[in-house]
């Protein structure tokens, strides 16, 4: 990073027309993006939280870091993934004209302000600027209010060829060279991000199971730190684990032996993970918040889907059983856990090796909410549901195939953690049950076509005794 891109910082940051000049552009486009958390309510307005110049702007190549905030209305019955305004990364690349190979990157042509005349575009399919995020990493630079840092212990390489991964959701990534990944976080709060927090953790502990951070980006603002990106090792010839299984349901073939690895797998993060951070005991009075949160939860979904109201007493019983349990005494063991953990957050290598990936936790809840200790079947739970989920959106659904996948899974986790998830039968059916309500919320809205699979397991489970 050159001393005139650090000296420009500030003035890009206090240029008064630099977000007028984005502003109408940024309403047509941000929207559209996928990683957009605020879909169904329209942007009033933006304000501007920082601005660093990477790139001169009005050099041939511009590159500028944005953190903006998009304010919309607040609408009540979106519930707790609705914010009026949301905080976004942005990195913004400036040309005179783009160039054929960046068309699908094109955000438009200012009009006013000191980008008039000029093109933006999304940097992050430019291979510059990809390039000098990670230049600023292998430097541990600081530009304005950004901050790279490195785990000196990994070579980053200064040859490594960039490419922007297409099938993202809530982040972008790029991948340098098959060498590296760094997953940019686009919706970003301050405090400390799990999804650097406990890689590094299990880094700590030589847990192989997790790709070890490399480098991370952090912006510094006004006493708070956000986490911007990681960057970790890329595990070249991967498949994730929700690939593999629907190429195996294609053929026929049994998941088992893999869903016996994937529990293992499994077991050794949350092993290392207890080892790392603290544990707490949860007695009566957490468990029944616990048990209450979900009953609350349940009885929102029953409003915003009427075809859950004839299964809610059943799915109700799953959450007072946990109650009355904590209500006898009994007590459980929680610990930092994964938080959003389903066979798309897994990859196998080649070699047959398996890793989890994306700590980040739901992106919907507070920060502070993703980094409380919680009991590990709840990780457990989330990966039955995602054997059930894969099983039944095949086109030809193999009977019995998740009944013994989970049983697997179950199995494999028991031969590392000494504990079988399934001998806390109330336990895991509460949490599996609160996430089949979760599915059933998601797919109304977002995909109705699927709403039958989870259906499927409200069904199951409003009539069960156990997972």
């Amino acid at each position: 990073m050159s001393e005139a891109v650090t000296r420009s910082a500030h003035s890009v940051s206090t240029s008064p027309g630099l977000l007028a000049s984005l502003d109408p552009l940024l309403r047509e486009w941000l929207p559209r993006q996928r990683w957009f958390a605020g879909k169904g309510r329209p942007v009033t307005g933006f304000s501007l939280v920082a601005a660093t110049e990477l790139l001169p702007w009005n050099a041939k190549l511009g590159f500028l870091h944005l953190l903006v905030r998009a304010h919309q209305p607040l609408v009540p019955t979106q519930g707790a993934a609705a914010h009026p305004s949301d905080c976004y990364q942005l990195l913004i690349g400036v040309r005179e004209t783009l160039p054929p190979r960046l068309a699908p990157a094109l955000i438009g042509h200012p009009e006013e302000g000191p980008l008039a005349g000029r093109t933006v575009y999304e940097a992050l399919h430019d291979p510059r600027p990809a390039d000098v995020l990670l230049e600023a990493l292998r430097a541990r630079a600081r530009v304005g209010e950004l901050r790279f840092e490195r785990d000196m212990r990994q070579e980053i390489r200064d040859d490594l060829v960039p490419r922007m991964v297409t099938a993202e959701q809530s982040n972008s990534s790029i991948v340098y060279g098959d060498t590296f990944i760094l997953k940019l976080l686009r919706r970003v709060l301050p405090g400390t991000n799990p999804d650097l927090e406990l890689p590094l953790a299990l880094s700590r502990e030589g847990c192989p199971r997790v790709p070890a951070p490399a480098g991370w980006m952090l912006a510094d603002l006004a006493g708070d730190t956000y986490v911007l990106g990681v960057l970790q090792p890329f595990v070249q010839g991967a498949t994730d684990g929700w690939d593999l299984v629907l190429r195996g349901l294609a053929k026929g073939e049994d998941f088992s032996g893999e869903a016996r690895a994937l529990g293992r797998a499994t077991a050794e993060v949350h092993t290392a993970l207890a080892r790392a951070l603290p544990t707490v005991t949860l007695g009566r009075g957490q468990m029944e918040l616990l048990a209450d949160g979900m009953i609350e939860r349940l009885e929102a979904a029953v409003q915003a889907v009427p075809a859950l109201r004839p299964y809610a007493p059943g799915l109700r019983s799953s959450f007072e059983a946990l109650g009355e349990l904590a209500a006898e005494g009994q007590t459980w063991t929680a610990q930092r856990i994964h938080g959003d953990l389903h066979l798309g957050q897994c990859l196998r290598s080649p070699a047959g090796d398996w890793s989890l990936i994306d700590f980040e936790g739901e992106p919907s809840k507070p920060l502070a909410e993703r980094r409380m200790p919680q009991p590990a079947a709840r990780d457990v739970a989330g990966m039955l549901r995602s054997f059930d989920y894969a099983a039944h959106s095949h086109p030809s659904v193999v009977p019995g195939w998740a009944d013994a996948c989970r049983a697997a899974y179950c199995s494999g986790y028991a031969e590392v953690s000494g504990r079988d998830p399934r001998t806390d039968p109330v336990l895991l059916r509460a949490y599996e049950t609160d996430k089949a309500i979760y599915e059933v919320v998601y797919e109304a809205r977002h995909r109705p076509d699927w709403l039958p699979v989870p259906m499927a397991a409200v069904r199951r489970l409003a009539l069960s005794e156990g997972p």
